[in-house]
């Protein structure tokens, strides 16, 4: 009589929270805004007040440029200016007199305008040879020195605002059955091998469908003078325990 091989018992369902537990989830600590400066005119760097980890308020000057040049043009402008309103007002008294052709008097307007907007471009012009921070923050890195030459487009410095640190990280697309925003979570840093409260804020628009994850972003609870842009750790997350599974949704703390 032939064998009846014996039945292998199906693996009984795990629980998904105890899964989630074993998959590692790396995140990156990242500055709530960040920039780039560049310079927007070809000039030499007057005086940088700012060196690489310094503190500065918005709308502080980052960066100043010699401009003498347009100065001079910016006087220049002005002193045409006042020449072309002037004979403007004389043309528009002999034109009150007919004394004057209406074409004369079109001609003056039209060199009043031309003048006064040469007026206005180079005040534009000379309102780029400093650089205002645009929020508060700290310089992350310098990428031009005093005194140096550079050209339209070049980039000065590296900025954050670092007085919120947000934590980035890919989870895998099984997540969105439970993640809400303002759901609680905890970050282990390696740099610190400290463990920090946070909060979900975002959930990216899409998922990824080649690797089937999706991107979210948390903010660090607290003020922590320990941590610091760039550095990265391992998240602590898992579907709370019982009932749907879902976190309440509450928008997060500021």
């Amino acid at each position: 009589m032939a064998r009846i091989p014996e039945t292998t018992a199906a693996p009984a369902a795990q629980d998904p929270r105890l899964l989630l537990s074993r998959q590692e989830i790396r995140a990156q600590l990242m500055p709530r805004r960040f920039t780039t400066i560049a310079a927007e005119i070809g000039a030499k760097i007057n005086r940088l007040p700012y060196q690489e980890g310094t503190a500065f308020k918005s709308g502080e000057q980052l960066v100043s440029f010699e401009c003498s040049l347009q100065q001079a043009q910016l006087e220049k402008a002005r002193a045409e200016l006042e020449s072309a309103e002037y004979t403007l007002k004389s043309n528009q008294r002999l034109a009150e007199l007919n004394s004057v052709g209406l074409l004369e008097l079109d001609l003056s307007r039209a060199a009043a305008s031309k003048a006064r907007a040469e007026v206005g471009g180079t005040q534009a012009m000379l309102a780029k040879c400093a650089v205002p921070a645009p929020f508060s923050g700290r310089v992350a890195e310098l990428k031009a020195r005093d005194q140096q030459f550079v050209q339209p487009g070049q980039a000065l410095m590296d900025i954050i605002d670092d007085s919120v640190l947000e934590l980035e990280f890919l989870v895998p697309s099984a997540w969105l059955s439970w993640v809400r925003v303002g759901g609680a979570l905890r970050v282990q840093i390696d740099e610190t091998r400290k463990t920090y409260p946070a909060r979900f804020i975002r959930i990216a628009a899409r998922v990824d469908p080649v690797s089937q994850s999706v991107k979210l972003v948390a903010e660090i609870e607290g003020k922590h003078e320990d941590l610091m842009a760039g550095m990265s750790g391992r998240v602590l997350a898992a579907p709370p325990a019982g009932g749907s599974g879902q976190l309440p949704l509450r928008e997060p703390r500021r």
